[in-house]
């Protein structure tokens, strides 16, 4: 099998080759707004849709037109690279995988990508990089590439500036070291219970500096617009909202690695965070109620990461042999793990579980997790689908209609394991 993985570094450029990373994503970030601009005007006049190979005759005249002749500073490939973006978040919007495209904003996002790996040189013995037009770079080298190069990313943050390389490597498919399988409840006041009674406490690094974050907010708000002082403040906020995404990264990769290397099967919810996660506020004709305390869940539900959970679960249970299997979400929680009834009064308290009809008593997120797993056993034997374009990675889960009213016996189970 072909296992692609990038590896990340910080970029140590000098002062002109600084001056000049942000001048080509300057002119990346151009070229990319100016032929969505293209494409919405097209759009109106109810013309064709503009295709890749015909923008990329549009880039050449950009580059020689008098007004726009400082984008022959940039490299060509990370013009070319940036229309071929827009086609991409084109196509993904005709097959409904994302929304419309949006014009970037000066300092978000700030990236280039050299798309052909004869375009750069890597040099890890040296601990530097070749890039074109911007010559040889040091790079905090912090572990060995391993395959064969296929593209490069240069992107900012914070301040900084780092390289991603895509390598690729052929491996024998691997078969996974462990034989079992499990399922995981995700929630905010444990962020993953097992099925098999394990439990992993949340993190919530916003929670842990949203104090911090808010003195530094209030602080800003003081500042003179614009200003130097506003600047550093500001500065420091986007450091602060760094750490918070680095600690949440950081313990998201400890969990799956964990799980991914000691289970072969992991079943999980499809859970649809954006839904969850969103606004109670209404409109002025019809105000929401309880705003205050939906604001509050929504900010704990987002900083569990459950979607970059679920992704870092699917690659690494692929590259370890296993194999992740997302199931439906509905009734997890009030389906008892023993006999299989359902019902809202199962679960009168958020933490604990007593079935009204067997007496069935058990921690409310381990049971959850148990029926989770059971529905991934009848996922494997039935096959089918949820929803293919969210879980590249996991196992075809089986449809709503195809899953079993009850749970699954001992006999089926063992079956299907």
């Amino acid at each position: 099998m072909e296992r692609l993985q990038a590896f990340k570094f910080e970029l140590r450029p000098n002062g002109e080759q600084t001056r000049q990373l942000w001048q080509f994503a300057g002119s990346s970030r151009f070229v990319y707004n100016k032929a969505l601009a293209l494409q919405q005007e097209n759009h109106k006049a109810e013309l064709k849709y503009i295709s890749y190979v015909q923008m990329c005759k549009s880039l050449t005249t950009w580059r020689k037109d008098l007004d726009t002749l400082w984008l022959q500073l940039a490299p060509a490939q990370t013009l070319q690279q940036s229309l071929k973006d827009l086609d991409r978040a084109y196509q993904n919007f005709f097959a409904k995988r994302a929304a419309f495209p949006k014009y970037k904003k000066k300092g978000r996002g700030n990236s280039f990508r050299f798309p052909e790996p004869k375009q750069f040189k890597l040099d890890q013995a040296n601990n530097r990089i070749f890039l074109p037009k911007l010559g040889w770079m040091r790079y905090r080298n912090s572990r060995n590439v391993i395959g064969t190069l296929r593209n490069i990313t240069v992107s900012e943050r914070g301040g900084k500036w780092f390289f991603s390389v895509q390598t690729a490597q052929q491996i024998e498919t691997p078969l996974h070291p462990s034989t079992t399988a499990i399922g995981l409840d995700l929630g905010i006041t444990v962020f993953a219970a097992q099925s098999d009674g394990v439990i992993h406490l949340p993190k919530n690094s916003f929670a842990q500096l949203r104090r911090q974050l808010a003195r530094a907010q209030r602080a800003l708000a003081r500042r003179c617009k614009y200003s130097r002082n506003w600047k550093k403040q500001k500065a420091k906020i986007a450091r602060l909202y760094i750490r918070i995404a680095n600690v949440r990264a950081d313990y998201l990769h400890q969990k799956s690695h964990l799980i991914s290397q000691n289970h072969a099967v992991v079943c999980i919810e499809d859970l649809k965070v954006s839904n969850m996660s969103r606004s109670a506020s209404g409109t002025r004709q019809d105000p929401g109620k309880n705003v205050k305390a939906k604001s509050g869940l929504n900010r704990a539900i987002l900083d569990q990461g459950w979607s970059e959970f679920r992704r870092q679960l699917g690659y690494k249970l692929k590259w370890a042999g296993g194999d992740l299997i997302v199931v439906s979400a509905q009734y997890t929680s009030q389906q008892c793990s023993s006999c299989g009834h359902i019902a809202q009064e199962n679960r009168k308290i958020q933490k604990s579980f007593c079935c009204v009809s067997c007496g069935h008593a058990e921690n409310a997120d381990v049971n959850a997790a148990k029926n989770i797993v059971a529905a991934g056993h009848a996922v494997m034997a039935c096959g089918g689908d949820v929803r293919p374009e969210l879980h590249e990675h996991a196992v075809k889960a089986a449809p709503v209609k195809q899953e079993p009213t009850g749970r699954p016996s001992v006999e089926a189970i063992q079956a299907c394991a």
